[in-house]
């Protein structure tokens, strides 16, 4: 392989049936500690809200839980939803979580709710938004973090401090917008992989140097279940399978114990749905991972995963983080 794909740890703080919020993320914090001492890249986590199985819904507070249990990891949002928030506060947030853990944070830009549409409007998100508001809050919050004097008004803390932004997205939309930008692409094929080839050539063709970035940098959002053998990878996997199913038949909840055979019991709907899901995944032991990464690296050109994996017990998730580690010191070689 002609370069090293970086490997970093995306974690939406899942909430196991039978814990809490604090458990939860006391959960997180112990995987970021882990994730650190194995060598990840960056440890992000994303902004969701009402949903009873995600501790992460104030995430700027989450990540300073986090920031302060560890020392070198890279901390950020993948992502916040901008249009959640006026780009003054989540400066304000983000500049503070600078300051506490100076080069170290990162922040992932969205313009989904993370929520359905009474919680957004609870947020006091307009859902009549115009298409051209969330680019115009990304450039006005690079504003603000460059401290930009043109704008009127300072972001304190915030001002000066640089913190690198990255474009979420799912489709071209977010593909075209961080092209004209010059900002990182991350793609959120982890769980919705079906423009992803589409999504990054446009990025790819379409980039603009810019002072962030000379050249183009894709992030892919990518499940990692590995365990020391393949049936009890599958085992680990059906957690996170049952919550997918949960979510999309409008019943999401804590996320649940594993299922012996859980994908085969499904009817053959929703079989189809999870196979359309999983395509950017791997689940086995450490064979069946790199040969599930590699395949995903050669088709994508990723430069760096980004590796999800609610996993219900929290030493085999951990495990899980190791195989995949040990994996990414083989796909480079």
């Amino acid at each position: 392989m002609s370069k090293t794909v970086k490997f970093s740890i995306l974690d939406l703080s899942p909430v196991p049936q039978g814990s809490d919020v604090k458990q939860a993320l006391d959960r997180s914090l112990a995987l970021a500690q882990h994730g650190e001492a194995l060598g990840y890249e960056r440890f992000w986590m994303a902004e969701h809200h009402g949903m009873e199985g995600i501790a992460s819904a104030a995430t700027s507070v989450a990540l300073a839980h986090i920031g302060q249990g560890t020392k070198t990891i890279r901390i950020g949002a993948g992502g916040i939803m901008l249009p959640n928030h006026a780009p003054m506060v989540i400066a304000e947030q983000f500049g503070t979580l600078e300051a506490l853990f100076p080069g170290r944070i990162d922040l992932g830009l969205g313009r989904a709710p993370g929520s359905d549409q009474r919680t957004a409007q609870a947020l006091r998100r307009n859902l009549n938004s115009d298409a051209n508001e969330f680019p115009r809050d990304v450039i006005e919050l690079q504003a603000l973090l460059a401290g930009d004097e043109r704008l009127g008004v300072q972001a304190t803390p915030g001002q000066g401090s640089n913190i690198p932004l990255y474009i979420l997205g799912s489709s071209f939309f977010g593909a075209q917008l961080a092209a004209a930008l010059g900002l990182p692409y991350a793609f959120a094929s982890h769980f919705a992989p079906q423009m992803l080839d589409e999504a990054l050539a446009i990025y790819r063709r379409e980039f603009k140097p810019s002072e962030q970035l000379a050249e183009p940098y894709v992030i892919c959002g990518f499940n990692i279940f590995a365990a020391d053998n393949d049936q009890e990878a599958e085992y680990l996997a059906s957690s996170m399978m049952q919550s997918f199913v949960a979510l999309r038949t409008g019943n999401p909840g804590k996320l649940p114990p594993p299922v012996e055979a859980y994908r085969e019991s499904l009817p053959p709907q929703a079989q189809a749905m999870m196979a359309q899901i999983m395509q950017g995944s791997a689940v086995g032991a450490a064979d069946a991972v790199k040969q599930g990464v590699g395949k995903f690296i050669e088709r994508t050109g990723a430069d760096e995963l980004i590796i999800s994996g609610s996993i219900f017990d929290q030493s085999a998730r951990e495990r899980s983080y190791e195989i995949a580690a040990n994996v990414r010191e083989l796909v480079a070689a």
